[in-house]
């Protein structure tokens, strides 16, 4: 398992009229979670895709736990359960500042061959570099 956590700070555009996150904003904390995340391992979603590699999403689910508020402190935990193979599973669990859950998702995307538009086995260097949190030696 491989876990890793970013803050970000609930900005005025991303509430609603009471000033509550806006459902739809999740899905762009869950983006920053897993862009972040691999940034962390050491590669960028830019680089993945310079070397032919794109990841779209193809499911998400979402649950709404308790509100979040424009201002709140927001720690994004975006965890990869699991070694992926041609789709990889992120788990999301973000919490307020007083580490109350307030969202839970899960985005599942596959690794897609920019040129031939075909899902492909997960690439080597994101291999190598996950497969340390996957022993269990």
């Amino acid at each position: 398992m491989y876990s890793y956590d970013f803050q970000v700070r609930v900005r005025y555009g991303e509430t609603d009229a009471m000033g509550i996150v806006y459902y739809g904003t999740y899905p762009l904390y869950y983006e920053t979670g897993r862009t972040e995340m691999m940034r962390n391992l050491g590669f960028t979603y830019r680089k993945m895709e310079e070397l032919g590699i794109v990841m779209p999403v193809i499911s998400m689910t979402c649950r709404y736990r308790r509100p979040a508020r424009y201002d709140d402190l927001l720690t994004i935990r975006t965890i990869v359960k699991e070694m992926p193979s041609t789709r990889i599973e992120f788990n999301y669990e973000i919490y307020n500042e007083a580490g109350e859950l307030v969202n839970e998702g899960i985005t599942t995307l596959v690794f897609v061959d920019r040129k031939k538009n075909r899902p492909v086995k997960i690439p080597g260097f994101l291999k190598k570099v996950l497969q340390p949190c996957f022993n269990t030696d």
